[in-house]
């Protein structure tokens, strides 16, 4: 059983940055694509970001690409999320998912585990 525990969100005014940063821990970290998800307020949650197992691959949703960064350090078991160019749209619980990811890791249901969710909120 996998655990995934995000931490990072909070307050940032429009135009700046943030890293988001899931620690994962039961399980070996490496045989998993990882992926981050958002969910705002009366909204689906929707796929933001993935990694491959070994970094090779990532792959962005349309509305963060060239603005979304993630990364993994398979070393301390945790994948990130480089915030830039925040928008208000950006608002939402930023949701990490661990999984044995057949496909291209954008659809919620290839993930096994999902961490609580961290808060974000950017301002105008």
């Amino acid at each position: 059983q996998v655990q995934l525990v995000e931490s990072g969100g909070g307050l940032v005014q429009a135009g700046g940055s943030l890293r988001l940063s899931c620690a994962a821990s039961g399980g070996t970290f490496t045989i998993y694509t990882m992926g981050w998800f958002r969910q705002a307020p009366a909204k689906e949650r929707e796929f933001v970001a993935v990694i491959s197992r070994r970094s090779e691959v990532t792959y962005y949703a349309d509305s963060v690409k060239g603005r979304f960064t993630i990364s993994r350090d398979n070393t301390k078991n945790t994948v990130y999320l480089q915030m830039n160019s925040l928008k208000p749209d950006d608002t939402a619980v930023y949701y990490c998912a661990a999984g044995k990811v057949v496909g291209t890791g954008t659809i919620r249901s290839s993930y096994d585990y999902w961490g609580q969710g961290t808060q974000f909120t950017v301002s105008s």
